[in-house]
């Protein structure tokens, strides 16, 4: 096969175009990479105690797993939704799957920890192919009385592989060892590569090649980068040492660069005026500290059962899966609540109510049962505010910034996610030994700073407009129930 025949997009079958229900053909492709992706998000957390004891490493060693995944993701989701307008969502796609099945098959044969982290850095770059290109495939696809259904399903598939990957993760570490937990993706990766070529349409009115802003990419990943090893590593290291300051003074230096640079380009890869709106800023920052929340227990609580409760690994994805399944339960009503209430006030009351259940955790110290209920009561509040906050941030932007709304808004998905696990590996890790006192006491130190960020959330919710209405983008955007 010629190389030009690569890199174009193939026609579907005739007989895919003639039936009446191919508009579901390829949500379904579109859905196995959407399941795909979050069940690798969650699946890892569960396993990070295993990997401490398997590599004989640090809890902040060991979070280099899932932080090497999510910097790609951070950095890499607006330049390739870009890049996928001007030559090709489908092709990309379908690509992206090729790569995320490569890079997990290394991570399952990876030797050392070093290995892993950066054949997941690779993963990550096949997942940012399927992330920055599904809701796109999606509107291509859909007819458009059918698109608000059709992100909602595919919202559907990401809660599931949200909810069912610390369960699933449990029992793969119980009956294998961690290096199932890659190749599950291997088989799963064919099978959605192949729907993807057959039944997702080609790209129509694709973009005019434009110069992408690599330069201010270049300056961003790096302090990102820069913080988050200073975060994870800072306990060893000592914070005014020069192996601390040194990369902070960098990330410092990047930061004000990249800002400069973003007002003064005519492409930028973030828009700065978007900013300039109190609804949407205060939106991204409060959706930041969700996401930071939701990944950092995710991140405490296999820890505190494994070491803490001295209960298996398949017994703690269970315990643990109650949050996710909790809020992809919630997350669909909350979209039907944010119609007659006020925006503002679901966000609140879903910030707060994720607080309360993070306090409760971190002061009784719970047993199995109670610590499930509590981390439901988590999901609960995760499920009312992400998609009316989604909702929210989307009708905050002119119509004309839509995608480049919506990139922002999954750049700081991941940078909230990424800052989860950093910061609460930190505080956990800063008092939490091998005793199971000191991991009831990383685990009660973590909680209440996650709770702490949920009412930060909660505030930050409240500082919107009390007429954020809902437009059509809106209704788009709760659909979208876990995204």
């Amino acid at each position: 096969m010629s190389p030009g025949r690569l890199l174009a997009e193939p026609a579907r079958p005739a007989w895919v175009r003639a039936r009446p229900n191919a508009p579901y053909y390829a949500l379904g492709a579109v859905c196995i990479g959407a399941f795909m992706g979050q069940l690798d998000a969650s699946i890892v957390t569960v396993a990070f105690p295993t990997f401490e004891r398997v590599f004989g490493a640090t809890v902040g060693a060991v979070t280099w797993v899932g932080l090497s995944y999510l910097i790609v993701l951070v950095a890499g989701v607006t330049a390739v939704g870009r890049l996928a307008d001007m030559v090709g969502r489908k092709l990309l796609y379908t690509y992206g799957f090729l790569i995320f099945i490569v890079g997990s098959g290394l991570c399952a044969v990876a030797p050392n920890l070093v290995t892993l982290d950066a054949f997941r850095v690779l993963q990550g770059l096949g997942a940012v192919m399927l992330q920055a290109n599904s809701v796109a495939i999606i509107y291509l696809a859909m007819p458009p009385e059918r698109l608000v259904r059709g992100i909602g399903i595919q919202g559907a598939a990401q809660a599931l592989g949200l909810a069912l990957g610390p369960t699933v993760g449990g029992f793969l570490l119980a009956a294998g060892g961690w290096r199932l937990i890659f190749l599950v993706n291997v088989p799963a990766g064919i099978i959605g590569s192949a729907a993807a070529w057959v039944f997702v349409p080609r790209s129509r009115e694709l973009q005019a090649r434009v110069r992408y802003d690599w330069p201010g990419l270049a300056m961003f990943i790096p302090a990102v980068a820069a913080v988050l090893v200073v975060v994870t590593f800072a306990k060893e290291w000592g914070w005014l040492t020069p192996a601390s300051l040194v990369p902070l003074g960098a990330a410092v230096l990047l930061a004000v660069a990249f800002v400069r640079r973003e007002r003064r380009v005519d492409t930028p890869m973030v828009e700065p005026s978007l900013f300039r709106r109190l609804a949407f800023t205060a939106g991204i920052l409060s959706g930041m500290l969700s996401y930071l929340v939701l990944f950092g227990t995710m991140f405490a609580v296999p820890y505190f059962l494994e070491r803490g409760s001295r209960v298996s690994a398949s017994e703690a994805g269970l315990v643990l899966s109650a949050l996710p399944l909790t809020l992809g339960v919630v997350a669909p009503f909350a979209g039907r609540l944010a119609d007659h209430i006020e925006v503002r006030a679901v966000t609140m009351l879903g910030a707060a109510l994720s607080a309360a259940g993070l306090f409760a955790a971190a002061l009784l110290r719970p047993g199995v049962v109670l610590l499930a209920v509590l981390l439901a009561v988590v999901g609960a509040g995760q499920g009312l505010f992400t998609p009316a906050n989604n909702a929210a941030i989307m009708a905050s932007a002119p119509r004309e910034h839509a995608g480049l709304a919506s990139g922002v808004l999954n750049m700081t998905r991941g940078l909230g996610t990424s800052l989860g696990l950093a910061l609460t590996g930190l505080l956990f890790g800063s008092v939490a030994g091998m005793s199971s006192t000191g991991v009831g006491g990383g685990f009660q130190r973590a909680g209440i700073f996650l709770g702490v960020m949920a009412g930060i959330s909660a505030v930050l919710a409240g500082l919107r407009g009390r007429n954020d209405a809902a437009g059509p983008v809106d209704e788009v955007a709760l659909a979208s129930a876990a995204g």
